[in-house]
């Protein structure tokens, strides 16, 4: 492209006003239409494949994914993170892997997404509030980092932990649980293939709202079991403290699966509100991944173990 000084420029070359204000108007009309069609307009994340797991139900678009959270260090409202989490640092990053295993590690983002191949799962997403979205999360089983690492015989429960620090997440202090925030899974449940590792939603690398650069995701659990922004793993012998459960034993316990047999103390789980639509439908027991994860919990009571 030719760049003149002004002093060369004729008056009749310079764009109109009106033409420039429209050109911007429509490319923002563009990205709008885009977010309003699900369309995400990140860093894309390539060579992904299609997983057997997902389900077919309509998605939920980009901008209700990306602008309707839960995460305490950014604010306790629903739009606070998207709003806060801008300028989230998320690069470099460091993912620690300890514990009873053969092989401690610490990764970076870009090791990490080289484990193993990227796939697309869309996956149904239940919030204990009572609402839910479909999301095509990308990344691929956390049994692979697992397997990396070789567990001993002593491993029977997997801790995560995300990361916290004061001055990038002020609000934190206000968030009324103790961060930095805590969660866990036995070792079945966490090498099962449906729980994933995960860096990206709708083709494009997380954002930091949605739980920057990496994540949790496990479908058949409450939302809040699906750790945002891992900086910790470690492989123990005892079931780990979880935040909710120390925050509030009474309600959150330490397995949290979707069960629309056991209430929630202060509401009904028995039926759900997909983020986008008006009608309620009914809870699906293990968030509908019963066929997978069933098994997991043969002879245990899913009342008292909540």
């Amino acid at each position: 492209m030719l760049i003149r000084k002004a002093p060369e420029i004729r008056y009749s070359e310079v764009t109109p006003k009106q033409v420039y204000l429209n050109r911007r108007r429509f490319l923002a009309g563009a990205a709008g239409l885009a977010l309003a069609k699900g369309e995400a307009a990140g860093a894309k994340l390539e060579n992904l494949r299609k997983s057997e797991f997902s389900t077919n139900e309509p998605m939920t678009p980009y901008k209700d994914v990306t602008t309707y959270n839960n995460f305490y260090e950014f604010g306790t409202g629903k739009a606070d993170p998207a709003r806060n989490a801008t300028k989230f640092q998320t690069e470099p990053w460091q993912l620690k892997v300890e514990g009873h295993c053969n092989n401690p590690k610490t990764y970076d983002t870009d090791s990490l997404r080289r484990l193993a191949p990227l796939e697309e799962r869309i996956y149904r997403m239940r919030c204990v509030e009572g609402w839910s979205m479909v999301i095509p999360w990308i990344g691929y089983p956390l049994a692979a980092l697992l397997k990396q690492a070789e567990p001993t015989d002593k491993a029977k429960y997997v801790a995560f932990e995300s990361y916290y620090e004061s001055r990038q997440m002020p609000r934190g202090r206000y968030a009324g649980i103790d961060l930095p925030y805590r969660e866990g899974l036995r070792l079945d449940e966490a090498m099962h293939p449906l729980t994933l590792l995960c860096f990206g939603l709708y083709g494009d690398v997380l954002p930091n709202q949605n739980g920057a650069p990496v994540r949790l995701v496990v479908p058949w659990k409450y939302g809040f079991k699906s750790i945002k922004s891992l900086v910790k793993i470690r492989l123990a012998d005892k079931q780990p403290s979880t935040t909710w459960s120390i925050s509030n034993p009474r309600e959150y316990g330490f397995y949290s699966n979707v069960n629309p047999q056991v209430d929630h103390p202060r509401w009904s789980q028995a039926s759900e509100r997909r983020i986008g639509e008006f009608f309620k439908r009914k809870t699906l027991m293990f968030n509908g991944y019963g066929e997978h994860v069933a098994p997991l919990y043969d002879g245990l009571d899913l009342k008292k173990n909540y």
